[in-house]
């Protein structure tokens, strides 16, 4: 039987099954997008303020880092709708791997975003998917400190974690260097922005045009 604490995960394992699309509904021939641009990788990849959380092997030959705010609806969308099948296709399978970095752009996301950096590392990705997946709900509710009190509880927070997680002021200088860095240091104007193997791709991608990025990629000698 679940407990309270493992209904919220089954339920992102459920809304993964539910939103994977197959690969081979792609249109035949999807143009690859141009990137906006390109950063040096080795810079990109250097130690931020805060720990890079990696989903999939380190040594995967393709990097997607993705800069997104909790409140950015189209980010929502990509964690909803196009994660799944890239994990499934590309990042499952040792071929990519996904680097998700915070870029608050109202304090609501900065609280989740320190929220998700004091559940164990195991539960970060599902934390944060959980809440894009119910960003409609909790961007209209005025008690959002009670809902993420909750939110956080069924993660594996006690009460007073959760106190002391959103009155740690250097976890919240942190968040915010790891945005200023993003916006001064790779010219970040908007979320989502995804950095592919250091070239930079802004705004919503689908799930063909990233496929296709990755493919472009894997092909491309080393």
């Amino acid at each position: 039987m679940l407990n309270r604490r493992n209904a919220m995960f089954v339920g992102a394992a459920m809304a993964f099954a539910a939103n994977c699309t197959t690969l081979s509904a792609m249109a035949a021939g999807e143009a690859i997008p141009e990137p906006v641009g390109s950063v040096d990788v080795a810079t990109l990849m250097q130690t931020g303020p805060l720990e890079d959380m990696v989903m999939g092997k380190a040594d995967a030959p393709v990097t997607i880092i993705e800069y997104a705010s909790m409140g950015c609806s189209h980010c929502a969308d990509f964690t909803a709708h196009t994660l799944p099948a890239i994990k499934a296709k590309y990042i499952h399978t040792g071929k990519a791997k996904l680097i998700f970095r915070e870029l608050p752009l109202e304090s609501r996301s900065t609280g989740i975003f320190m929220l998700a950096r004091c559940v164990t590392k195991e539960r970060y990705y599902p934390f944060i998917e959980t809440l894009f997946g119910h960003q409609e709900q909790w961007l209209q509710i005025a008690d959002i400190k009670g809902y993420l009190l909750q939110t956080s509880k069924l993660a594996g927070l006690t009460e007073e974690q959760f106190t002391a997680c959103l009155a740690n002021q250097d976890l919240l200088n942190k968040v915010n260097a790891g945005r200023e860095r993003g916006l001064k240091e790779f010219g970040i104007t908007g979320t989502p922005t995804f950095f592919i193997n250091g070239k930079k791709y802004v705004g919503a991608l689908s799930l063909a045009q990233m496929s296709a990025i990755i493919e472009n990629e894997l092909a491309s000698p080393r």
